[in-house]
């Protein structure tokens, strides 16, 4: 495992994602935002945040896959969702919970998440995109 993920004392711990990662990989993964596309472009979960929380992380996972790595390998997550207001995070971290026992892994690397006016598609509410370091 290329990553490894830490909460500095003196930082506070958050449940939902580590403060710092550290990598030691050689390859060095960038994925392109992920959106609630399944595999046919379709969009999952329309109107429903928690779910395409869910279909973004797996498809981070499907992305990961691919090129041997998992979410074990995630260095920083950058998290965009439409019209975000912090009563929103339940229904986040409930798609994050969902993904989570599907892929079999708990995703807490560190991660920013902004709120945006708008993604490419009206019906997408939120876009996920990773840095990942795999040996």
């Amino acid at each position: 495992m290329a990553i490894t993920l830490v909460n500095p004392s003196g930082l506070p711990e958050i449940d939902a994602y580590r403060q710092v990662s550290i990598a030691t990989g050689s390859k060095l993964v960038f994925i392109a935002g992920q959106v609630a596309w399944d595999a046919e472009g379709v969009t999952v979960g329309e109107g429903d945040l928690a779910a395409q929380v869910e279909q973004c992380y797996l498809n981070i996972g499907t992305a990961l896959a691919e090129v041997g790595g998992s979410f074990d390998d995630v260095a920083k997550l950058t998290v965009y969702v439409v019209d975000w207001t912090p009563d929103k995070m339940p229904l986040f971290l409930e798609g994050v919970t969902r993904a989570a026992a599907k892929l079999g892994a708990t995703p807490v690397p560190p991660g920013t998440l902004l709120g945006v006016a708008a993604l490419d598609v009206p019906d997408h509410l939120v876009e996920i995109e990773a840095t990942a370091i795999i040996d």
